[in-house]
């Protein structure tokens, strides 16, 4: 979150969440959320609540993958959108006056938010502009190493192994001897890593392994 927090401490805000993208059937925020920054307690508090169906956000992202930008207003002072006093008055007590989201997008289909909120008045466009930009720059950095622990889970231990003893330079017959399988399954599980991570041979696997950090 380094990344999104220096960010959000240039523009002046306080907290920044990379969530997946909320939908109407979800109906807590702590299930979705994958990292943040924002007070334990207000997310307690927001989710005891249910206050996750007011979010004016939901609808937004069901329509566009614009930003969108919102403001609680200080006491006295209307939400720019509809939601019970309640849910005004829980953001004014954590400071969460105004806040904007963006939409991301990962290269496998899946679809996060990262949202941003704070004690500010609201953001100006030439602002929302700039922050979207590190903000995906962010988003794509966290992505790859989001893709590449997928793809370490995705090798089962005896792949993981024959795949160590390749990149010490051992053959699938020397593999086999010291994993006590014939070479033919060496080979099977050499295919199958392969395949796994996308290669086309043991040398681009063992240099794409070490690259992931599958191995060292």
């Amino acid at each position: 979150m380094d990344s999104w927090s220096r960010a959000a401490r240039e523009y002046g805000l306080d907290y920044v969440t990379l969530a997946a993208a909320p939908t109407t059937q979800d109906k807590l925020l702590g299930p979705i959320v994958r990292e943040s920054t924002l007070p334990a307690e207000y997310c307690r508090e927001f989710d005891r609540l249910e206050f996750l169906r007011y979010c004016p956000t939901i609808p937004h992202l069901s329509r566009s993958i614009m930003h969108h930008a919102w403001s609680v207003g200080a006491e006295g002072t209307a939400p720019s959108f509809d939601c019970p006093p309640e849910f005004a008055a829980l953001m004014r007590k954590y400071r969460l006056i105004s806040g904007v989201l963006f939409s991301v997008n990962s290269v496998d289909g899946s679809r996060f938010v990262v949202r941003y909120d704070g004690d500010r008045s609201p953001l100006a466009m030439a602002e929302i502009n700039e922050l979207s930009m590190l903000s995906i720059q962010a988003f794509d950095v966290f992505d790859r190493l989001r893709r590449t622990a997928s793809n370490t889970n995705v090798l089962s231990a005896r792949e993981l192994e024959v795949v160590r003893w390749t990149a010490q330079g051992k053959t699938s017959l020397e593999i086999g001897q010291i994993l006590s399988l014939s070479d033919h399954t060496v080979n099977a599980y050499m295919t199958n890593a392969i395949r796994k991570l996308d290669c086309v041979n043991r040398t681009q696997l063992v240099a794409k392994a070490i690259r992931m950090k599958i191995i060292s």
